[in-house]
């Protein structure tokens, strides 16, 4: 190998890592692409969460206590992340109950009978009955479930998930262009830090 080849090569590897380092800090990641976002002019926080995940029902104490001190250019909401082609009944659940405008309440009746009372949740029956449980009327929030609004919410949750780089959960992606959790702030508490910090920049920005 040349000299010149060689030099080549080592401007090559620093110029991958500035890239590199331009897009990942230690606590957060900035999305090569930016995302759309759904709150119009306010700051869209968004959660990436599965009922099924232990850890997403652990850090919903400390995200409730976090949005009482959401600043009113900042807008929180939820969304399933949804992996693969196949059919998924828990983020159709999610979205049927948004639907309805009932997601705060049956989001917890879900975390409660699957990480509290350690029941089974695997078919349109179980999912129902957890709902009637949170206050909605059956037939419904069945009707909800198979709708079409449904089916193409969880589809774009499909491509969000995707789009947001999403490999894990829990996970919060901010104003569409930076994601972090937990794991990568080193506590729930850390990404919460982290969180505001990202609020804070993209207040200050033009």
């Amino acid at each position: 190998m040349t000299l010149r080849s060689l030099l080549f090569l080592l401007l090559a590897g620093l110029l991958s890592l500035s890239a590199w380092a331009a897009e990942e800090d230690f606590d957060y990641t900035q999305l090569p692409n930016p995302q759309p976002t759904e709150t119009g002019d306010k700051i869209e926080v968004v959660e990436v969460f599965m009922y099924t995940c232990p850890h997403c029902f652990h850090l919903e104490p400390t995200l409730a206590q976090w949005r009482q001190t959401l600043p009113a250019n900042v807008a929180f909401r939820r969304m399933p992340a949804v992996f693969g082609p196949k059919p998924d009944l828990m983020a159709r659940a999610f979205f049927a109950a948004d639907l309805l405008g009932a997601q705060e309440p049956f989001t917890q009746a879900m975390f409660d009978t699957l990480h509290v009372k350690k029941q089974k949740i695997t078919d349109e029956t179980a999912v129902v009955a957890v709902a009637e449980a949170a206050g909605l009327n059956g037939p419904e929030f069945l009707k909800a479930l198979n709708s079409f609004d449904v089916n193409m919410k969880v589809n774009r949750a499909r491509q969000a998930t995707s789009n947001y780089g999403i490999d894990g959960v829990p996970a919060v992606v901010v104003n569409g262009k930076y994601r972090t959790s937990p794991a990568q702030a080193g506590s729930r508490d850390g990404m919460v830090k982290v969180m505001d910090q990202l609020i804070a920049k993209e207040t200050q920005a033009p």
